[in-house]
């Protein structure tokens, strides 16, 4: 008979003695049961006792999280939180400088649980450690187990970072130019600025007087790249925090650093793999940039501003006239008036008579005007050539520069989100964006003569603008998944994305679609799917016991903490443990610490349902992070909370465990897998195969050439 839910089996260790093997009744108080361990061994004064996980986290048991000991797990009888904070409190301030140095690693390594933070933040332990700092008597070791220690402390989220003075401040912008050679120290002295920054206003004004964008170049030009992501870390949360008539300021100083070209040689294109970090800090860089777009982007144009109307006077000029025409030209006004009116028809303008008000709509606004004329400016005979063609052609046929120039650059601008805050999770950073000083005009110049050949090649009418719209963005959309990594590459990847490869590549998509709609077709497809149904189901049990890693998203990123989860071989528990960093391939069964078995799981819910993502915070409504959340909910109020890395391993992992749990797989990535392998089997078992005979086994991988003479780069 399997024993009550509420008992569980533990083994606790105490020095000194042999490990006692106890069963705890998680109904009793907690207090009982050091109570009763302690008079097990004759330990007086239970109350200075607890209990902690016996694991590298060395995490206290408390009343909130004794649910979280399993069956097996292993515990270690060790002194209450309140007396190790005491003890420590009291050893980091010893006079001998060796004791002082191990007091501070074993307090940076406490301080990760949130339980002896709390105890020691209460005797004002934050307060001591910046007296620490701001005394500039440690260095090396001591210095760094000293902010480590704060780091975590803060991490915690129980002390408001505006309590800090300015000397705190002062010292850890100093450690950023001293201590470049000491990367411990280095790194956590810029997690701690972007953590002030981010969470204080008050305090991201001093650190923006105290740290200057060119003392945090010198960083990027290294080698280290965690050192490089916590560096471009500041820099974006300075930038995030910049009050908008600032952020203009501070782009033309990083742009006056060279912040592009620095990072564009020694991170992008430095000889290394970009790890998901980096390329998370990229992609922020790369939203809060082209965000400086937004102000444009959202700016009517005023009929009335001469300043305004003389840009669309300047596109008229270079597009028709040699020379400027003199202020006394002759003709009379209306004239002038009748030719100006011809002009602006032929610039495709949709009101012929007063072009301004085509900048009224936002968005795109003033940015639509903008990018014309940089178009006309610095791509000067590809803008001549579009205008003059289309107005040399019938009118029915002619691609209208104006209005498509104004729906483009809208559409660029919804392409890129410009306006939206970076998400919490995305790595999405385009290679090509670091290559260019103005890389959005210069993306615009290559889609409006993308537009306008897309628009010959579908010799397309006004009547089909919205038709030629369409086609120019999944053009756009198709070449930026291949992440071109220089505008040219983009270029010519678009080159290869014709008209005629768009039809191509869309005619053979709708014929997967809509292969074999026929009743014997669809009926085969009845038949067969039960089949299919199994085998992706299989599919995903198997990536279940290949298990993932799992990132435990805070407040702060960067400071992640990694979990792994994986099902056993006989699909019959879960087992899943924290990691101190991301493993390189799977992590075995033995080395998880804790397990859930699959028959006590009661329901798997996602996204807004989560416990998780009911909680405050901004973090937690981030859109993205809600597409990726799911949680398994078991017993009476336990539960296990995930945020996948992606949305292939959150389809993988709701579709596996609701396979567990004998419920349908109704995951995009399931449709879309029994789609493909439908077809596939329906066209296979559509073959004419009579007399031949298929083998059993795969035929033999052939053996390597004794050379690749053979083989050249297509490109």
């Amino acid at each position: 008979m399997p024993p009550p839910a509420d008992i569980v089996k533990v083994a606790i260790e105490w020095p000194g003695a042999f490990p006692k093997l106890m069963e705890i009744d998680q109904k009793k108080p907690l207090s009982s049961i050091i109570k009763e361990v302690c008079d097990g061994w004759s330990l007086a004064n239970h109350d200075q006792y607890a209990l902690q996980h016996a694991d590298s986290s060395n995490f206290y048991i408390t009343e909130k999280n004794r649910n979280e000991i399993k069956n097996g797990a292993i515990l270690r009888l060790t002194t209450s939180p309140a007396q190790n904070a005491q003890q420590l409190h009291e050893r980091i301030q010893s006079s001998s400088m060796d004791a002082k140095l191990e007091a501070l690693k074993d307090l940076a390594n406490y301080s990760r649980d949130v339980t002896f933070a709390q105890e020691f933040i209460n005797l004002d332990g934050i307060s001591l450690l910046t007296q620490m700092v701001e005394s500039g008597t440690d260095f090396g070791d001591m210095l760094s187990f000293t902010l480590t220690a704060f780091v975590e402390l803060m991490d915690h989220g129980i002390v408001s970072w505006d309590t800090f003075s300015v000397a705190f401040i002062k010292k850890i912008a100093s450690y950023v130019n001293k201590f470049a050679s000491d990367i411990s120290i280095l790194q956590r002295s810029l997690a701690i600025l972007e953590s002030m920054v981010l969470n204080s206003h008050d305090l991201y004004q001093k650190v923006a007087q105290e740290i200057t964008i060119g003392q945090l170049i010198p960083h990027l030009q290294g080698t280290d790249q965690e050192i490089q992501t916590y560096t471009i870390a500041v820099i974006n949360a300075l930038f995030l925090k910049a009050p908008d008539d600032k952020r203009q300021e501070m782009a033309n100083i990083l742009a006056q650093k060279q912040l592009r070209l620095i990072i564009l040689t020694h991170v992008i294109r430095a000889q290394r793999a970009i790890n998901n970090e980096m390329a998370h800090q990229l992609y922020v860089l790369q939203v809060l940039t082209f965000n400086l777009l937004e102000d444009r982007m959202m700016t009517k144009m005023d009929p009335q501003d001469q300043a305004q109307r003389d840009i669309i006077f300047e596109l008229r000029r270079i597009a028709f006239d040699a020379e400027s025409e003199p202020n006394n030209s002759s003709g009379s006004i209306e004239k002038r008036k009748s030719m100006y009116t011809r002009d602006y028809k032929k610039l495709g303008f949709i009101n012929h008579v007063n072009p301004a008000m085509d900048f009224t709509q936002t968005p795109p606004g003033m940015l639509a005007l903008d990018n014309m004329l940089y178009f006309a400016k610095h791509h000067q005979d590809a803008y001549i050539r579009i205008v003059l063609e289309n107005s040399s052609r019938e009118d029915k046929h002619e691609c209208p520069f104006g209005r498509s120039s104004i729906e483009l650059t809208k559409m660029l601008c919804e392409i890129l989100k410009v306006g939206e805050l970076p998400s919490e999770t995305c790595n999405d950073f385009h290679p090509m964006f670091f290559t260019h000083d103005r890389s959005f005009e210069e993306f615009f110049c290559i889609c409006i003569q993308l537009l306008n050949k897309t628009w010959k090649e579908m010799r397309a009418t006004s009547e089909d603008f919205n038709k030629v719209m369409q086609v120019v963005k999944e053009q756009i959309m198709r070449a930026l998944t291949t992440k071109p990594s220089s505008l040219d590459q983009f270029k010519s990847k678009l080159q290869n994305l014709s008209y005629t490869e768009i039809l191509k590549i869309r005619q053979s998509e709708r014929m997967n679609q809509e292969d074999f709609q026929s009743r014997p077709i669809l009926e085969l497809k009845e038949k067969i799917q039960p089949e299919i149904l199994e085998l992706i189901k299989q599919q995903r049990l198997n990536r279940l016991v290949e298990g993932t890693c799992f990132r435990k998203l805070n407040s702060r990123r960067r400071q992640d903490k990694f979990w792994y989860c994986r099902l056993s071989p006989n699909h019959k528990v879960l087992h899943y443990g924290d990691l101190e960093e991301s493993p390189q391939g799977e992590v075995p069964h033995d080395s998880l610490q804790d397990k859930l078995p699959v028959a006590d799981i009661k329901a798997v819910v996602t996204g807004k349902d989560c416990p998780h993502m009911k909680e405050k915070g901004a973090l937690k409504q981030n859109k993205e992070v809600l597409e990726l959340a799911f949680s398994i909910l078991y017993d009476s109020s336990g539960q296990l909370n995930f945020i996948a890395p992606d949305k292939h391993e959150y389809c993988v992992w709701t579709d596996g465990l609701n396979a567990l749990l004998g419920k349908d797989m109704l995951s995009d990535l399931t449709r879309n897998d029994l789609d493909t392998l439908l077809s596939m089997e329906i066209k296979l078992r559509l073959l004419d195969l009579e007399n031949i005979q298929i083998p059993d086994a795969p035929p033999p991988i052939p053996k390597e050439p004794s050379n690749y003479d053979f083989v050249y780069d297509c490109n």
